[in-house]
């Protein structure tokens, strides 16, 4: 799970790092230089070898080039970070971490499935229980997490397995009617302490103007049923550009059950 974080982080960074520096191409050539005699502080552009005087009608010069000096620190800083992700990555093993490995091992399972049980008995077994799932694309089901579950894709992977390691009782597409219409949320979560209901949809592809749409359609007819987003729908979004931040989800996960 680490090093999957650490991978869509660097991608991140390195989506941030290219609009920081289409920013900076944007701005007057230079850097600003902030000199003090006394009390007065005086602005001065430096091409590197020498620095002109910027005179205090010049003010929009020099808010820029302040501006390209925060941006480019924000680009070293990103590229610093990146770097220190690819040394992760060259010496860190792909491959499952040890603790993630003992999860999938048929040996360990069965024993270690104790553990990771909500503490309630009875939302145990209400997690256990069988219930109606969604009938559509079982082919589509190729993504394993760590405790077997098999789901639809990798973040969603991610999810369940955070919930699961965190002894928090869900169900994968559990049938939910609302009116005429039968919805399958992504997860149907009992809260550990106070056995209230919520519901988690996690979105995506949303650059995708198709699946957007649907989407939409998906949070105005959970609204018009009283399931209102942040309340009692937790949500989360990615795009190609922006994968799926774990550490804000575990993060608003800690916050709603823990």
């Amino acid at each position: 799970m680490l090093h999957d974080r650490m991978i869509a982080e660097r991608r991140r960074l390195c989506v941030q790092a290219n609009s920081l520096q289409k920013q900076i191409a944007q701005l007057p050539e230079g850097k600003i230089i902030c000199a003090h005699n006394g009390n007065r502080c005086k602005w001065y552009r430096s091409d590197g070898k020498n620095k002109t005087y910027i005179p205090k009608k010049e003010h929009t010069l020099a808010e820029q080039l302040a501006v390209k000096k925060y941006l480019t620190l924000q680009l070293e800083e990103a590229q610093q970070e990146m770097r220190a992700i690819d040394f992760y990555l060259r010496h860190h093993n792909s491959s499952e971490l040890a603790s993630e490995q003992l999860l999938t091992s048929k040996d360990y399972q069965e024993i270690l499935s104790p553990y990771f049980s909500p503490q309630s008995e009875r939302y145990a077994e209400w997690m256990k229980a069988p219930y109606d799932k969604n009938p559509k694309a079982p082919e589509s089901l190729i993504h394993k997490t760590a405790f077997g579950l098999r789901v639809r894709s990798k973040s969603e992977s991610l999810i369940a397995t955070l919930l699961y390691t965190k002894k928090i009782p869900f169900r994968y597409e559990c049938a939910l009617h609302l009116g005429a219409v039968v919805m399958y949320p992504d997860f149907t979560i009992l809260h550990p302490v106070t056995g209230e209901i919520f519901y988690y949809e996690h979105f995506g592809m949303m650059d995708n103007p198709d699946y957007a749409a649907n989407a939409h359609s998906k949070l105005q007819i959970y609204t018009s049923h009283g399931i209102i987003p942040s309340i009692s729908l937790l949500t989360s979004f990615e795009t190609k550009e922006k994968p799926l931040d774990m550490d804000m989800v575990e993060a608003m996960i800690n916050h709603y059950f823990l």
